[in-house]
């Protein structure tokens, strides 16, 4: 992979964010350049990310935010399932799921029906509308992470996207109270 920035630059621009003081004239340690540079280059991940919105290409740019977007992709990955269900699936609370979800049964990308083996509890499934949404985003979405990554070989697409996903379940599982594993995780955790 191309270098993205010279990680000295990223570490001395951040040396108070070092995890131990520098005492005078001293220099940080080689894991502190190092994690000073990831933390730098995840803010600007971040930033960018939420500049773009990572929205895809053509028509389809910008039209489905990242809530919905994660939504409709977990219906679409797992099945019907009840708020309770997806909400911990996410990670986030059923209240939260709830208020976010209205908006697709209002425009007809997700349904209400009933539960299969219990018919008073309902279940949010995903519409055939919501299907060929989904699938038109995604397929932009595809579009512009190809664009990105253009210039890289196979090999540092899986890799990137390995530790990506490495990195997003470190981050849920931290956030979740749960203990970090040696290594990380191999999974994202969860959508939030």
């Amino acid at each position: 992979m191309p270098p993205i920035q010279d990680m000295t630059s990223a570490a001395s621009a951040s040396r108070e964010t070092a995890s131990e003081p520098l005492g005078a004239g001293s220099e940080p340690s080689g894991e502190a350049v190092l994690l000073d540079a990831l933390q730098h280059q995840v803010a600007v991940f971040a930033r960018r990310a939420e500049q773009t919105r990572l929205g895809g290409v053509g028509q389809v740019r910008n039209s489905m935010d990242r809530a919905a977007y994660l939504l409709l992709n977990r219906l679409d990955q797992e099945g019907p399932m009840g708020v309770k269900a997806l909400a911990a699936g996410m990670g986030i609370d059923s209240s939260t799921v709830t208020r976010q979800v209205a908006p697709l049964v209002d425009t007809g990308l997700v349904k209400r029906t009933s539960h299969p083996e219990d018919g008073r509890a309902v279940v949010l499934q995903l519409s055939a509308r919501g299907l060929a949404r989904l699938d038109e985003v995604r397929s932009s979405r595809r579009e512009l992470m190809a664009q990105v990554t253009g210039g890289w070989t196979a090999e540092e697409r899986t890799s990137f996207t390995t530790l990506l996903t490495r990195f997003n379940g470190a981050l849920s599982a931290r956030a979740a109270g749960l203990p970090q594993s040696e290594g990380g995780t191999g999974e994202s955790g969860t959508d939030a």
